[in-house]
Parts: structure tokens; sequence; C-alpha cells
């Protein structure tokens, strides 16, 4: 019995002993593959110094480029070998991560370089992005590193065509370690960024752009109040990819009271929490059915502010703008929009309108004393605009002869009624020029 506790023991010392050497071990076998690749200058693929235009998630960036890289002065760089979770469309754990991650290592650096991956630019699926590997160089440092390969080890993307590809060696091992090591996305953990509720986590342009494949759905998504009337909200953001402001009505109905109405005041960045419907009467895609339980603070399903004091876009937009066609890229390939239906329900600001004629019969103007002006702008384009019942300096609301003839300046959101048209709803969104 005695040999065996001795045993026992000098087996425990063993294990003791040899803990502390095999993390050592662990650590010292983690390899930095962003850092011992090395960028070859001398190599026949194509090199370009950018600065950064505008980020867009964590494996897409628009950079600044000379005309003869790109005639727009622009490259809408999609990085190779690595695809982040998704934080422009659907939202994706761990999506909110990559995107800070891409953004805090570009914005530090003091040099950016894009590379090809043979002799020439090479496009996506979509024409649109040219697909590239991205290098940076840090602030007090000598070499480059490759961030589309420190995304990978990282945990933040994972495999796209990671091993054909001239770095696809070491892109296959930096992916290998990063599963060894339970990093992020193959953590099995909760991402602290991420919505868990049972509504779909997605962005105000997902919404905008596919409506009909969310209708009857319990939708999760954030933006900034622009206006409060009629028991409904303006909700509005800026998309980073398309450099647009993508819109979407709210409506909160007679149930909302308290702190939910204090929550869904202009000016609020909010998160949303509701189901998307289409409402026949007003022709628009909306969200409804949201909630504020004042008693359970941590529901998933309550609507939450996230800051206060912003500011409405108010894009200052021409009639030409407004009616001309934006393209987008989608999935497989890209789509043409109308300018004014992506700009739906975001906030506008529109000057030098001429108001050539004033709508008489209309049914909304005989109920509510609002006005529909058919306006002409400074490049000659029409526009409608509709005026909701403001009241004059004397009193009264402003009727036709108020508008007749008159140039104006005006802030309001864009909506479709039988077309597409500005409302305003203030006294402060409307200037009356003489």
């Amino acid at each position: 019995m005695k040999h065996r506790v001795i045993g026992f023991w000098a087996v425990c010392l063993l294990v003791w002993l040899l803990l502390p050497v095999s993390k050592v071990s662990l650590e010292e076998s983690i390899v930095d593959f962003a850092g011992e690749v090395k960028l070859d200058l001398g190599s026949e693929t194509l090199k370009q110094a950018v600065s950064v235009k505008t980020f867009v998630d964590g494996d897409t960036t628009h950079f600044i480029v000379p005309e003869s890289v790109h005639p727009s002065g622009v490259l809408k760089a999609r990085f190779l070998a690595c695809n982040t979770p998704e934080s422009t469309g659907k939202i994706e754990e761990w999506g909110k991560k990559a995107s800070s991650f891409t953004r805090e290592k570009l914005e530090s650096a003091e040099e950016i370089l894009v590379e090809s991956d043979t002799d020439q630019w090479n496009m996506d699926s979509t024409s649109t992005r040219c697909l590239v590997w991205v290098w940076y160089r840090p602030a007090g440092a000598e070499d480059f590193r490759n961030l589309n390969i420190e995304l990978l080890q990282n945990g933040l993307a994972a495999a796209n065509s990671s091993a054909q590809n001239r770095y696809g060696e070491t892109c296959m091992a930096a992916i290998q370690q990063a599963k060894a090591q339970k990093l992020n996305i193959y953590s099995g953990e909760k991402d602290p960024d991420f919505f868990y509720g049972d509504a779909i986590a997605l962005t105000i342009r997902e919404l905008r752009l596919h409506p009909e494949e969310y209708e009857g759905k319990k939708v999760a998504f954030q933006g900034v109040i622009t206006m409060n009337y009629n028991n409904a909200v303006f909700i509005e953001s800026f998309d980073e990819e398309s450099e647009l402001y993508f819109g979407i009505t709210a409506y909160y109905g007679f149930n909302m009271s308290g702190r939910g109405l204090d929550i869904l005041s202009v000016g609020n960045e909010v998160k949303i929490v509701g189901t998307m419907q289409y409402y026949e009467a007003g022709q628009a895609w909306q969200v409804s059915g949201m909630t504020y339980r004042m008693m359970q603070p941590d529901d998933p399903d309550n609507i939450l502010c996230l800051s206060e004091g912003n500011s409405p876009s108010w894009k200052e937009t021409t009639a030409e703008m407004l009616l001309s066609q934006v393209t987008l890229p989608e999935e497989d390939g890209t789509k043409d929009y109308d300018y004014a239906f992506l700009a739906l329900d975001t906030s506008v600001e529109m000057k030098g309108l001429r108001v050539q004629s004033v709508a008489p019969d209309l049914k909304e103007q005989e109920e509510t004393g609002a006005n529909l002006l058919s306006c002409v702008s400074e490049d000659g384009k029409e526009v409608s605009v509709f005026v909701y019942p403001i009241k004059k300096d004397g009193g009264g609301n402003l009727t036709d002869q108020d508008f007749l003839n008159k140039t104006i300046d005006v802030r309001g959101i864009v909506e479709f009624k039988d077309g597409y048209r500005v409302c305003v709803f203030t006294k402060r969104g409307l200037t009356i020029q003489d």
C-alpha cells in the first residue's frame, strides 16, 4: 500500500512539473502568420499605395487610388481568401467585431498597399469590386502586415478559396491555428455584440432592398429617428458600401407610453424590434408591433435607446438626383434602382423649388388642409412636395395661394404615394421665399 501511495504522488509531481512546460510549448507554437509572410515588391503582381475612402465591413473597403488604376479614383476592394461574417445586410455573429478589427488596423496604419493575386487587377463575381491583398504598415514598424491573413488567424473570417492563391499555404495554416485556439467564430461562445433574440438581425438597407423576404417576420435593426408623426417614426441609417442613407417607417400605434415614447424621440439612435408588413393604405413597407416592458428591461424584444443627440442627415438632394438610377452590387451580380426608391423614408433637403401648381381637389387636402405642390427645380426637373398642415404666423393653415409661383426650400421625408414625393411635416422644414 505504501508503494502505491508513493507512486501516486510521484505521478502527480511529474504532471505538475510538466504543466508549465506544456503551456510554454503551446505559446511558443503560436505563429504570427500575418507578420511572417513578406511583401515582395519585386514580384509580378500589381501593387498600389492607397488611402481609405470608406470602411464597409470586415472584408470590404473602398480605397482612394489614382485614375490610372480606376477611372473613378475609387477602388472598391474585396479582400482575397477570407470571408468575414456579415455586418451590412443580415447581421451575423462576430460581424461587427470583424468590421471594427479592419477599421482599427487601417485607421492606425502609416501606410496601406493593395496587391493583386496575379499580374492584373481581378474583379469579383459582381464585377464591381476588385479582389486584393491588403497590406498595412503599423505606426513605428518597418514591415508590412497582411490584413487578409490576420483576419483568418484571429478567427474573424472563414475560408474563401483560401488555398487557391499565391499565399494559400499560409492562409490554410492560419485558419487551422485559429480553429485550434478556438478564436471568435471558432470559439463556440456567444458574440457579445450580437443580438440573440428570436428576431432576424439585419440592417435597414437589407429591409429596404428585400422587404418581401421579411414580410410577417420579426426583425431587429438600428438607426436614428428623424421624424415622429401620427404614431409612427421614420428611422434612417448610413450604409458605408453605397454611401447612401436607407430608411424605414416604424408604427407604434396607441399602446406605447412612458419610457417607450421617450426612446422614440427624434435624434435618438435606437434598436427596433418589430414585425415587417406592407401597409396597403399607405403604399409602403413598415415595421409594427414594437414593445417596451419597463418591468423587464432585459427583454430582447424591447426597443432600446443606444445614443441621444443625433441629427437627421438632411441629405442635400436635387430633382435630378431624385430621378436618377443607382447600381448596387447583389450576390449574383448588380441591380439598378431608382434613387428615389433607395431614399424612401430618409431625410432630405431640397432648395430653390419653384411652385408651378397646387392640387386643388386632393382628398387629403380637403380633410386635413395639406397641400400637394408640383414644383420645378433649378435644373428644370419636376418634383412633388407634399406639405402637411402648417400654421401661418397670423393664424390659420397655409393654403395654395401661399405657395403658388413662390420659390421654396424644404426639409422633409421621401415617400411614395401614387409617385415619389418629399413630405414636409413641420414649419421648420419649409422656407417660402418672396
